[in-house]
């Protein structure tokens, strides 16, 4: 069908006393809209109306609004139908209106429709699910600011100034006869040097955005009895792991979410690495590596008593995470302070609370919980960081082939550059993944 057919969809419905949505989008979108109220609608109006089958029986009285396009939601004629939100009301109106000739709303359809008619990128497209599903203000907060096109204008300021450098490149190679630097090569390389800063700077607030609309995903590693259950049961305010002194007592991981100023954190307990004859136990120890190579963030818990040993056993198996936070656990065994020759390690009691203050704070920084680094910050998904990791890699790669003056090679990586860039807001995009995004919005969004 073609994506101008009307479609239609429950907006909300809000329980048996409160407020239902039933959408309409598309160029029949009024022709149904007033058949079903009974009466012709004026823009921006709201109507009160009885809303009415084919045969004229009353089925609710409401409100019917009526949004021209294109200045509204999908950029096409929309009505909504305000009813009481009795699911049978509300079913039964879709039905009215399916007889009128619109059709179901696919997941996700109406933001769809926004984007093909331009009135939302794709970024921002994502943002209203975003939106929709944040668990917090501060969420909400940086959903907002994605929607309201924060993200997209940094985007797009970057993709503007690879253009730039694209266009001077491309001439360059009509000249090849003559020195790039007689050519405006140092100009060249000094815009792309600034280009590859605001790659990483928005890199890592993206980066920031995604953890804080996934949550981050950290994994306590560490020896039998170090301490890494009590750990998890401190900071999670209850007993969620069973704590004894036999060593080997964690045979499975153990997952426990935690919000710590608005930042989603997955706690992942598991089981103490060491050599075991018992099968169960090296299961639990092959689950514990299994979660590290998908962590954000290694907890390694090593026991006050002798750090060095612990960070000596531990050192190749975080090696590979990108982020270790190494703990002193049973601090309160000590007679002095926690230390060890060289290391950033953080001495903690998960026994009588000593120094859980300071973790919690810990994780919040690298969370990117911090008030001071969320003030501007925006949602972001994993692709968006992975298309930003791809654009930063392409233009490295032009910059080192503009220093030996391989312009066709500089302007093919500029060009994957400036595609990777193009995937985020949509510019560039392939129909298998918009499929994929608007599928996971819910019905009537």
């Amino acid at each position: 069908m073609s994506p101008r057919d009307t479609i239609a969809a429950i907006a909300t419905a809000a329980g048996s006393a409160g407020v239902g949505i039933v959408r309409l989008s598309g160029e029949k979108a009024l022709t149904i809209g007033a058949a079903i109220a009974g009466r012709s609608l004026r823009p921006r109006y709201a109507h009160h109306v009885r809303f009415r089958d084919a045969d004229g029986e009353v089925v609710d009285d409401g409100l019917a609004l009526y949004f021209p396009a294109p200045r509204s939601y999908t950029g096409e004629h929309v009505v909504e139908l305000q009813a009481h939100g009795s699911p049978a009301v509300l079913a039964r109106l879709l039905d009215i209106a399916y007889g009128h000739g619109a059709r179901p709303a696919r997941p996700g359809e109406f933001s769809e429709r926004a984007f093909l008619e331009g009135c939302l990128d794709l970024a921002q497209a994502e943002a209203v699910a975003d939106l929709i599903n944040a668990s917090d203000a501060q969420a909400a907060r940086a959903a907002r600011r994605a929607l309201d096109g924060v993200f997209s204008q940094r985007v797009d300021a970057i993709a503007a100034q690879l253009l730039h450098v694209r266009v001077h490149c491309e001439a360059a190679i009509d000249f090849a006869d003559e020195p790039l630097d007689t050519l405006g090569g140092d100009d060249l390389r000094a815009r792309l040097a600034g280009i590859d800063d605001d790659l990483v700077a928005l890199l890592a607030d993206a980066d920031a955005g995604r953890r804080l609309r996934d949550g981050l995903h950290a994994v306590i590693i560490g020896p039998p009895n170090a301490g890494k259950s009590s750990l998890l049961n401190a900071l999670a305010g209850i007993d969620r792991a069973i704590v004894t002194d036999i060593a080997g007592t964690t045979r499975d991981t153990l997952h426990e979410t935690l919000r710590i100023d608005g930042v989603e954190l997955t706690l992942v307990d598991t089981a103490g690495l060491r050599d075991s004859g018992d099968a169960i136990e090296r299961e639990g120890i092959r689950r514990a590596h299994e979660e590290l190579q998908r962590a954000d963030l290694a907890i390694a818990v090593v026991d006050a008593r002798d750090i060095a040993a612990g960070i000596d056993a531990l050192a190749d198996t975080v090696a590979d995470v990108p982020r270790v936070l190494w703990l002193a656990n049973k601090c309160d065994l000590l007679d002095g302070p926690a230390s060890a020759s060289g290391a950033d390690i953080l001495p903690v009691s998960a026994r009588t609370g000593a120094g859980l203050d300071g973790l919690r704070a810990r994780l919040r920084e690298i969370a990117g919980g911090a008030p001071e680094r969320t003030q501007g910050a925006f949602t972001a998904r994993l692709r968006h960081v992975q298309a930003l990791g791809l654009a930063h890699a392409a233009v490295a790669d032009a910059r080192g082939h503009l220093e030996h003056e391989a312009l066709d090679l500089a302007s093919e990586a500029l060009r994957h550059a400036h595609d990777a860039l193009g995937t985020i807001t949509g510019r560039v995009q392939a129909d298998d993944l918009l499929g994929h995004i608007f599928s996971s919005f819910c019905i009537g969004k």
